[in-house]
């Protein structure tokens, strides 16, 4: 009995832990601490409910992924009255970017109550921005919309959105070069090649043309980030001419 005894007190002890650290982050009590927990449980578990429905934090980011872009659209909406389509669909982009979300997964220290078989050094980047879109998720499910407003403001607006930064704000630099190119009828191309030699990691060089002419070239260990760092290596090169 005594050992029965211990087991549960150690698990209420835990549950009274993570919901204290719960309140701490999100500024008011959880009703159903479940789904905060669920929040924080990776598919690596293999958790199933009674009904044999997957237990993950995925379904909850599609979620908070959705209310953050609501909201972030509707302030976006209110407070650049003069903004376009166009321009309010960039701005609410370099919001919440992935890079933004990993940085506030990560100011959080939301990976410190992940539950998982996968050890946390081989998780990527994106799961401390994919948590933090599970959590707004759960606290929309858990208190409504009120509350999960309240929660990106104080998270996501107030501290770190100012409509004069972001608009000098580059999110893509491939994006911008692209959109110059097309614009002033330019011809580009990125070739991209096997670059790993004798590394263990694969490597991908990257030319970037424009009009027959090599402007920049990167290396990295993906096409997509070795695009990416040639892009910004063209677009410094080029600038003068791309922001006149």
């Amino acid at each position: 009995m005594s050992v029965i005894r211990n087991i549960l007190n150690s698990r209420s002890s835990k549950d009274g832990n993570f919901f204290i650290e719960m309140q701490k982050i999100l500024g008011f009590k959880p009703k159903n601490i479940n789904l905060y927990k669920k929040a924080f449980t990776h598919r690596s578990l293999n958790q199933k409910d009674e009904k044999g429905n997957a237990i993950n934090f995925e379904r909850l980011e599609f979620l908070g992924d959705a209310m953050l872009s609501a909201v972030i659209a509707a302030y976006l909406f209110k407070t650049v009255p003069g903004g376009n389509e166009g321009y309010l669909t960039k701005m609410r982009s370099k919001v919440v970017s992935r890079k933004h979300l990993n940085e506030l997964g990560k100011d959080l220290n939301l990976i410190g109550h992940v539950q998982t078989n996968i050890p946390i050094d081989q998780f990527g980047a994106n799961i401390h921005g994919n948590l933090f879109e599970a959590l707004i998720g759960a606290i929309y499910w858990d208190r409504g919309y009120k509350y999960c407003k309240k929660f990106i403001f104080d998270r996501v607006i107030i501290p770190y959105v100012d409509i004069e930064q972001l608009e000098g704000q580059v999110i893509s630099y491939k994006s911008l070069l692209i959109e110059w190119c097309q614009k002033t009828k330019k011809n580009f191309n990125y070739e991209v090649y096997d670059d790993s030699g004798n590394e263990e990691m694969k490597h991908f060089a990257v030319k970037l043309r424009i009009e027959d002419k090599v402007v920049a070239k990167a290396r990295a260990t993906s096409k997509k980030k070795a695009e990416e760092k040639a892009s910004k290596r063209a677009y410094y090169a080029l600038q003068a001419k791309i922001d006149s």
